[in-house]
């Protein structure tokens, strides 16, 4: 029950103290109340200057003597922090400061409680405190597992446990009773006068929105109601019922989903997610909505939630829409969308997990849809969508491990479909064959060698266009599959003290039931001749190592200052110097790769051209060319120590890191003719301004000259350019930037935005955390964190390429954030620029009003191809959320 402990003044014992403040859910008035209030103070006064000859005692038993057939069950046992006074003519117990009375499983608690053994009555009320004037320690009963229930004052018969209260104030399920009188006349009834049944919790006046109830009868579920009206902020509303039946339910149940109604500029008048929700248990429900429209364009989607405690939970959605942007007469297009998440609790099956992230759709569905998505402007302008259902084993004790899963990917610009149905992954982790699980004291150098082992297999389909992906023909012809063996061994040693050796064997093996085999198609037109390839079916294998040693050591440089706050700067350098040798695997005695020639019938010149028969394979083939060199990298680290703070109270030094890294790195082949050594790669990192800028850098350095030269195609001058086997410092110059780029981030938190732990996986999220996600991608606009008054976000990136025919540059800044202008009120914000261009990108703004049991937000973005604004009320109660007030304008609505 909702309401399970009422009361009201009962003959002269019953006294109000309310006044209006924070805490009281009425307002009276000190001089209008004041008859009302005098006989409860001289009555709580002479109670408690009696309770002054037994204050030791503060602990009372009442009904402790021998039951009688037909009596109570039951002891009443009673306690308070002040004072305890019985009168035993009476057999009347007043109890005053924080008591509390407990019978069977009924408890109630108040700041003074009157028990009266003859009668069988408990009445509790609070007190005036005479300081604050404030209405202060409020009755407050609860029985069995029932909601608890507070009120100024509680009148309980403990025999035939019917009760009386004023000003009730309870809450179940989102749903809250405040205000008015109330009698519990049964088990399952309860009698309610005046009271006001709304969302909110706030006491009056902060309660916004209800119904306020003449005359009701309160159930388990339901309340049947007389006269009612509708009252907003205490103003009543001529919005009124002779009679009602409010649901009140302490489970899920049931019901029809009213829609809301509206015009589309394109598709006409609108009625829009109207249906049915059914609660087939508080384990599984399903929620079935539907848009029309006049124009004949039609949305359905229906969304089943399932959960199995301890075990697992998910969510599934399947959305259809048809529509007509066109013409009358023109075809409708129809698009579809699947969504599916299922999460695994951690400790349902130890050592295997199963989880599922689905969202699969049609190209034109999120664009045709955009009512679905609540005109998210990320979910409108996305061009990629990904999906992965897996499933993961580790044997404990063993060092092998199992996952396998499918996946899917989407590009929607392209309308293309890459599935792998499915993908495994058996690992074995590292392990020292050569070493004695005994051992005792330092290893030998053979038992430092460690080989692990990893299993790779798939079936894939890539770039399918969607028209043609669910025919027979596409996995029979276009289905790729094989198999990924690698073993790497491999040896570290510490070398002279100083420099750390390491040494390793990698081989790696494929497997296939398919390659290919190229040709000119017969009668091709010279200087036009057509490429065939062919599928060939049959089992093939391509193994492939490679083999590589090399010793890296760190040297250190420190620069100390005397005085100031700068105490030394310290640089560190790590070197890796490697040798590498990898045979040719494009030679033709291994047999993977072949030559493929037009016409070599002289004098009629020949087009060749050399191919891997793994070329379209899922994990391709060997590399073709030997290596046979060395590869070197060096990388630096740059950090400051300063002096601590005068506020730091525990004088350590503070390190301060200048540069977090800068490296290159480049190699040189001795197994080629010419261009042995390769280009040299640069990279940079570091965070200014006490970690909150992130500055990154990577470019690529040419170390050989390149010719630009002219040449005459079709009447027309036309360049290109010709690489030199010739070092660029030769000629007196530095090698040639080729590309480059920056990025550049900026965030800033507020001091109060704690730390946060880590969020969770859909692994180990809670079953109300996945209904919580489930609603914040339904709609992102439901979740706003009052809790952080700002957070800034900007990122600048900048790209500059140079073909050596051509120089391109871009650069662009975006930035996203939001405020508390006051703590109820937030602004968000997110836009970019395109230096280049000359103009902003999509930019967007969001207001949002917290109204404590209704949310106002808009947003609007002022100009795009999006360009739209909206207006939206809504309650906050979750059994209330398709109650709302929207207007929109945008580009699909008028």
């Amino acid at each position: 029950m909702i309401v399970n402990a009422i009361a009201h003044a009962h003959k002269a014992s019953y006294y109000n103290t309310t006044v209006f403040t924070a805490d009281t859910l009425i307002k009276l008035d000190s001089v209008k109340d004041k008859k009302l209030l005098k006989p409860a103070q001289r009555i709580a006064a002479k109670a408690k200057r009696s309770a002054k000859q037994d204050t030791s005692k503060k602990v009372a038993r009442l009904d402790t003597t021998k039951k009688k057939p037909g009596g109570l069950q039951s002891e009443v046992k009673s306690v308070a922090d002040d004072s305890t006074y019985t009168d035993p003519d009476k057999k009347i117990t007043y109890l005053f400061g924080n008591a509390r009375v407990t019978y069977e499983d009924f408890s109630l608690d108040a700041d003074y409680i009157r028990v009266d053994q003859t009668n069988h009555l408990i009445f509790a009320s609070g007190r005036r405190d005479p300081k604050t004037r404030r209405y202060t320690g409020r009755p407050i009963a609860k029985n069995k597992d029932e909601s608890p229930l507070t009120a100024d004052s509680i009148l309980y018969n403990y025999q035939t446990k019917r009760a009386y209260s004023y000003n009730t104030s309870t809450e179940q399920e989102g749903n809250f009773i405040t205000g008015g009188e109330a009698k519990k006349l049964n088990e399952t009834e309860v009698a309610y006068h005046n009271i006001l049944f709304s969302t909110c919790s706030l006491p009056y006046p902060d309660t916004h929105f209800g119904i306020v109830i003449t005359k009701g009868i309160g159930e388990k579920n339901r309340i049947i109601s007389g006269p009612a009206y509708l009252e907003i902020a205490g103003v009543p509303l001529p919005v009124a019922v002779p009679f009602g039946f409010f649901p009140k339910p302490n489970s899920r149940s049931s019901g029809f989903i009213l829609p809301s109604f509206g015009e589309d500029a394109r598709l006409g008048f609108f009625l829009r997610n109207f249906g049915y929700y059914k609660a087939f248990s508080d384990y599984l429900d399903l929620t079935t909505m539907a848009s029309v429209y006049s124009r004949g364009s039609v949305e359905i989607g229906t969304t089943a939630r399932y959960l199995k405690r301890y075990k697992y939970q998910g969510t599934l959605a399947l959305n259809f829409g048809s529509h007509n942007y066109g013409v009358s007469g023109d075809p409708f297009t129809r698009d579809y969308n699947i969504q599916w998440t299922h999460s695994q609790d951690a400790n349902a099956h130890p050592g295997s997990t199963f989880s599922a992230s689905v969202n699969a759709a049609t190209q034109s569905y999120y664009a045709n849809n955009p009512a679905t998505t609540n005109y998210n402007i990320q979910q409108l302008t996305q061009n990629n969508l990904r999906s992965s259902i897996s499933y993961s084993r580790t044997w404990a004790g063993t060092p092998f491990n199992l996952t396998t899963s499918l996946s899917h990917s989407q590009d929607l610009s392209r309308g293309t479909v890459s599935l792998e149905l499915p993908t495994f992954n058996f690992n074995m982790s590292s392990i020292s064959p050569f070493d004695n699980r005994d051992r005792v004291g330092e290893p030998k150098w053979y038992q430092r060698v460690t080989v692990s082992y990893t299993l790779q297999g798939t079936n894939k389909v890539n770039d399918v266009p969607e028209s043609q992906l669910f025919k027979a023909s596409t996995l029979s012809k276009r289905l790729q599959n094989g198999f990924f063996h690698q073993i790497p061994i491999g040896l570290n040693l510490n070398v002279l003290k100083y420099f750390q050796f390491n040494t390793s064997a990698n081989y790696s093996e494929r497997w296939y039931f398919q390659s290919i085999r190229k040709r000119y198609a017969r009668g091709s037109i010279r200087g036009n001749e057509q490429l065939v390839t062919d599928t060939v079916p049959g089992f093939t294998r391509a193994g492939e190592y490679a083999l590589n040693g090399g010793f890296s050591t760190k040297v250190y440089n420190t620069l100390s200052f005397k005085g100031g706050s700068l105490k030394a700067i310290r640089h560190v350098m790590t070197p890796s110097l490697s040798f590498n040798y990898r045979p040719d695997f494009g030679d033709p005695v291994y047999g993977y790769y072949r030559q493929v020639v037009s016409d070599a019938i002289v004098p009629y010149p020949a087009t060749s051209q050399k191919y891997s028969i793994y070329e379209s394979s899922v994990f391709g083939g060997p590399s073709s060319g030997r290596f046979a060199g060395v590869s070197f990298s060096l990388d630096n680290t740059i950090e400051a120590k300063m002096k601590a703070r005068s506020t730091d109270t525990s004088g350590a030094d503070r390190k301060v890191s200048i540069l977090q890294g800068l490296s290159l790195s480049t190699a040189y082949n001795f197994a080629i003719d010419s261009f042995r050594l390769s280009p040299i790669n640069l990279n940079a990192h570091t965070a200014l301004f006490n970690q909150k800028v992130s500055v990154s850098l990577n470019g690529t350095l040419n170390p050989y000259v390149t010719e630009v030269r002219d040449s005459v195609s079709n009447g027309t001058l036309v360049k290109y350019i010709r690489p030199v086997d010739r070092y660029t410092f030769q000629n007196g110059r530095f090698p040639t930037l080729t590309n480059l780029s920056m990025s550049m981030s900026f965030s800033l938190n507020s001091a109060t935005n704690k730390k946060n732990p880590a969020p969770n996986t859909l692994q180990n999220m809670t079953a109300g955390q996945a209904q919580q996600l489930a609603m914040i991608d339904s709609d992102p606009s439901r979740y706003v964190d009052f809790n952080v008054p700002y957070n800034v976000s900007v990122n600048f990136n900048f790209n500059y390429n140079n073909s050596y025919l051509t120089k391109t540059t871009s650069s662009t800044v975006s930035a996203s954030g939001d405020v508390n202008v006051s703590p109820k009120w937030k602004v968000q914000y997110t836009t970019n620029y395109d230096f280049k261009a000359a103009k902003l990108g999509i930019t967007q703004f969001s207001i949002y009003r917290d109204l404590h049991c209704w949310d106002l937000s808009f947003r609007w973005t002022p100009f795009g191809i999006y360009k739209s604004f909206s207006v939206d009320l809504r309650v906050k109660a979750s059994i209330l959320q398709d109650l709302k007030l929207t207007k929109r304008k945008d580009y699909y609505n008028n």
